[in-house]
């Protein structure tokens, strides 16, 4: 079985065990036929550029992840619209943005000035938008309902869903997608797969997060775009449909998600 199949949120440039080379390589053998590295940081903006204009099977996106969102100014807002407006840098959203309350690496307030500012962003540039949020539910869905009219013309993706189901509900009463990765394979990881079964297939995008959160059974290595077919194949038992269907409708959900 040949699946076509997209990697929607990955960190190339924070892979160790192999040149990236080898990464897309590896990738395209397994299925895994596009990849969308992420940015996260002021030093990484420009490098995930580099990584998709290197690679014909590689987008990418710009933002400042939350815990660096202490690190968000006007010359880095800057920095983003000149990079998003070059279309031979292949950028396809904004993120990864949002609030994470777990670490709080940066301040409340700092979170929710960056997170609005980039959704601004995203709404003015019409960039699809990449969240996260990490127990920080009931903010998050504020800041969106206050940002609603500015994001309407905005596909958005939850990245790495592990919230309740009311954020699950919130999203798709919005027409969001939910990103599904390898926590699906967790032992412990119940609540993901109940909103995998609850979730129309219609509204489900397949990610690695790599190097982050590798899937069983290769669980305490580094993570790699090439085992999307491992999460593929969890999601498709658990929604009791065979994956090549499954993968055919994911396939559809980030093109409509990223107009990739």
């Amino acid at each position: 079985m040949h699946l076509m199949l997209t990697d929607t949120h990955c960190h190339l440039d924070y892979l160790k065990a192999a040149a990236i080379e080898v990464i897309v390589a590896n990738s395209m053998a397994a299925g895994v036929s596009r990849l969308v590295t992420i940015s996260v940081d002021p030093t990484n903006l420009d490098e995930v550029i580099t990584i998709a204009k290197k690679f014909p099977q590689v987008a990418c996106s710009q933002g400042i992840h939350p815990h660096d969102a202490k690190l968000y100014n006007k010359e880095v807002e800057r920095k983003i619209i000149e990079n998003c407006q070059d279309k031979t840098n292949k950028v396809i959203s904004i993120g990864e943005i949002g609030l994470d309350y777990h670490y709080n690496h940066s301040s409340k307030e700092e979170q929710t000035m960056a997170f609005e500012a980039q959704l601004s962003l995203a709404g003015l540039l019409n960039l699809p938008i990449i969240i996260h949020s990490r127990e920080a539910e009931d903010d998050t869905m504020a800041i969106l309902k206050n940002m609603e009219s500015k994001i309407k013309k905005c596909p958005v993706v939850f990245h790495s869903f592990t919230s309740n189901d009311k954020l699950a509900q919130f999203a798709l009463a919005r027409d969001f997608f939910i990103g599904i990765n390898g926590i699906i394979t967790f032992n412990k990881s119940d609540n993901v797969r109940e909103i995998v079964k609850n979730t129309p297939a219609e509204k489900l995008v397949v990610e690695t997060d790599a190097p982050f959160l590798s899937p069983v059974p290769f669980r305490g290595k580094e993570n790699s775009p090439q085992y999307i077919p491992y999460i593929v194949q969890a999601m498709a038992k658990i929604k009791g449909i065979d994956e090549t269907s499954l993968a055919s409708q994911l396939e559809l959900n980030t093109k409509a998600l990223f107009r990739w």
